[in-house]
């Protein structure tokens, strides 16, 4: 595993955590409850900075950045379950922070799927869960044969636009064979992701965009199957609430005050 070198480790004293050889800077801000944000693929805590702002009016917020993202270094290995260790680290050390009660687990997109993942396997660890536009136990899988050739163009052109923001708090560092590969196991994972929902007794609310996949070509097929996950859902767990967004996937950057209401409500 690669460990931090001199260079990307945090100032002293800077609050981190600790997975896999990793240093992982976390962000603390605000009062009121606890709250952790976790960011998804290819998302920082620096593009989420409008929402975060938001939600430290009435909230203590700790943020971090998945390995590879942000202020996070590179490591040997992107996968689910490696990224759901830097979740269990941080939220471990947010534990340690004698806050005087779980934080709510506000998960975007894979910070959403990984939120699922933690809370089923540490009962009580959080006060309850804010799922957005992520953690959807969608009926077909996404990355079909007819569609990895353009998916593989979009993520080879993503790749190279990262390149701008190396040495930034926006830095991604995945490649985008390591993009693809992480986006075909999140549809296995999503494939599974009901039975975890049955495991969790805290309060969930998920937020969702309309169109998750934007507008035209095969988006409409992408978005048919994203509403059909959410209903397949909620018919399996009614308890869940479920608000919907006119907003494609890019929602927590178009819609942060509206969503940081509903994050408020539903903290509340």
């Amino acid at each position: 595993m690669t460990s931090p070198t001199s260079t990307n480790r945090p100032p002293s004293g800077e609050l981190t955590a600790h997975h896999d050889g990793l240093t992982i800077p976390l962000s603390r801000g605000g009062r009121g409850r606890p709250l952790v944000l976790c960011p998804g693929l290819n998302a920082t805590q620096a593009d989420l900075g409008e929402l975060i702002e938001l939600l430290r009016r009435d909230h203590d917020v700790v943020t971090f950045d998945l390995r590879g993202h942000g202020r996070t270094p590179a490591a040997d290995r992107y996968s689910f379950e490696a990224f759901l260790g830097d979740l269990d680290a941080v939220i471990a050390r947010v534990g340690r922070l004698g806050l005087g009660e779980p934080p709510v687990l506000v998960g975007y997109s894979l910070g959403a799927d990984l939120a699922v993942h933690h809370a089923a396997r540490h009962p009580g660890g959080v006060a309850g869960l804010v799922l957005i536009d992520g953690a959807n136990p969608v009926p077909e899988p996404f990355l079909t044969e007819d569609v990895l050739p353009a998916f593989r163009a979009m993520w080879t052109e993503l790749a190279a636009q990262q390149q701008a923001r190396r040495g930034t708090p926006r830095q991604v560092l995945l490649t985008a064979r390591q993009i693809l590969d992480l986006n075909v196991e999140i549809d296995v994972v999503r494939s599974e992701i009901l039975s975890r929902y049955s495991l969790i007794d805290r309060p969930i609310s998920m937020i969702m965009s309309t169109s998750m996949a934007g507008e035209g070509g095969p988006a409409a097929r992408f978005n048919r199957n994203w509403r059909a996950g959410v209903e397949r859902l909620v018919r399996r767990q009614p308890r869940i609430a479920t608000t919907w967004l006119d907003a494609d996937h890019g929602l927590v950057f178009t819609h942060a005050t509206e969503i940081a209401r509903i994050i408020r409500q539903a903290a509340s």
